[in-house]
């Protein structure tokens, strides 16, 4: 039974507060025409959220408490759709009621979970061949604004060999919104593709809905047999709202005004990610921009210690040198014989040539090794760093011993003689 009440006690900015009994946190509610949801319980004195704001509404206004939390429609026809981090459609399209389930649930039980072992390909040689996504895994993207990470993610949306993709935008400026929304229409990726996104001119409670709901509906995905793969822009957006609530509550800040409690909000997303036993999977990829390009503001550094590893993407690039998939070693021995000596081979080479770089910079004088690892380097961010490129693994691991052969003797790569004999280019008369 639901329950009215028609006193409002105070309203501070989108926040009402209001006396009322049997109320849960996370419950939804009516104040007015507006939805809003329970963020703090104090004895019989609750606050709730409102999620179009406060304006218009007076003390005089009925709440009505519905007696659950937030909810999303699951099924088939998700697919395809764009919504926005209330549930309501963005796309003109219907609103979907059937089969409501609740969002932010809690994560799945460990000894229900398989190791993860399937390799996710992308077609981006910087992450299949140096730094494999791995099924189930969870793992940042560490950036700083200004950085192509959108674009990342649209390639990432378009290419992954996986079932079901989920993006989630948080704060999104409205002109990233239509590019991810017009890329994956072009591409033909939308048909496998659910969009929750929240942008900057949106409710804020709204942009902490956002990964909950891509994360409930990619769980049912999952457990209906799916491989599903969850892209989240951008966290950081996700940890201010969660600040700006904690201090429209007048909570204590912890580090740089942040809630306590960022650790166990953030945490409580990325363990969603899961292999289940004789069902589908969910992976997490999410993008954290680094204010300032600072990896010990609060939002990377609590993430740091969640995640599998992180992406580092700086000028344009996924770097070789920081960025690290935990997991890759679970999966590229099973791909190709020589993936993952010729991995470790060509960074080895490649930190040998950023300090040929420094040496040229410094106007020392360049022998003829240090002339081989100029060009080396060259031709390894023009061909596999670029993230414009896009290849299978295998074709990027041919690839990388055409490099390594056009500018290096094979005795001076360091790799294994059987493997060198297996792999190494066979050079024409003509040339």
């Amino acid at each position: 039974m639901q329950k009215v009440y028609t006193k409002i006690e105070s309203i501070v900015g989108n926040v009402v507060t209001v006396r009322a009994s049997d109320v849960r946190l996370g419950d939804l509610a009516l104040v007015g025409s507006s939805y809003a949801n329970v963020i703090k319980l104090n004895k019989d004195l609750v606050t709730l959220q409102v999620f179009s704001g406060t304006q218009g509404v007076s003390t005089t206004d009925p709440v009505r408490f519905l007696g659950r939390p937030m909810m999303v429609s699951f099924s088939e026809h998700l697919l395809g759709r764009i919504f926005d981090g209330a549930g309501v459609p963005r796309d003109n399209g219907p609103a979907l009621t059937e089969n409501m389930i609740p969002i932010g649930g809690p994560s799945v039980n460990p000894s229900k979970r398989t190791v993860p072992n399937k390799m996710i390909r992308t077609g981006i040689p910087m992450i299949d061949v140096f730094n494999t996504l791995v099924e189930s895994q969870k793992l940042p993207i560490f950036s700083v604004s200004g950085e192509p990470y959108n674009q990342l993610l649209s390639r990432i949306a378009m290419q992954a060999q996986v079932d079901v993709i989920v993006l989630g935008g948080m704060g999104l400026k409205y002109d990233d919104y239509l590019f991810f929304r017009d890329t994956l229409e072009k591409s033909g990726a939308m048909g496998r593709t659910v969009m929750f996104i929240h942008t900057a001119s949106d409710p804020t409670v709204e942009c902490t809905l956002v990964p909950d709901m891509a994360l409930a509906v990619a769980e049912q995905f999952a457990l209906a047999g799916k491989r599903v793969l969850v892209l989240l822009t951008d966290m950081t957006n996700f940890a201010d709202a969660q600040k700006e609530m904690a201090i429209t509550m007048e909570q204590v800040p912890s580090n740089r005004g942040y809630p306590g409690d960022l650790y166990s909000c953030l945490a409580s997303r990325y363990e969603k990610a899961v292999d289940f036993e004789d069902a589908g999977s969910i992976t997490i990829l999410g993008v954290t921009t680094m204010p300032g390009d600072d990896v010990t503001h609060p939002v990377p550094d609590n993430t740091g210690y969640i995640t599998e590893g992180q992406y580092y993407l700086k000028n344009g690039h996924i770097e070789p040198f920081g960025s690290l998939s935990r997991l890759k070693q679970n999966v590229n021995g099973k791909t190709r014989s020589d993936h993952r000596a010729l991995m470790d081979g060509m960074i080895r080479l490649y930190s040998a040539y950023k300090e040929s770089l420094e040496k040229k910079s410094m106007g020392f004088s360049m022998s003829e090794w240090d002339e081989k690892l100029l060009k080396y380097g060259h031709l390894f961010e023009t061909k596999l760093m670029d993230l414009s490129v896009n290849i299978p693994l295998e074709e990027a691991l041919d690839l990388g011993w055409e490099i390594l052969a056009e500018c290096f003797e094979p005795n001076e790569t360091g790799l294994k003689t059987s493997l060198i004999q297996e792999r190494w280019p066979k050079r024409s008369a003509a040339e």
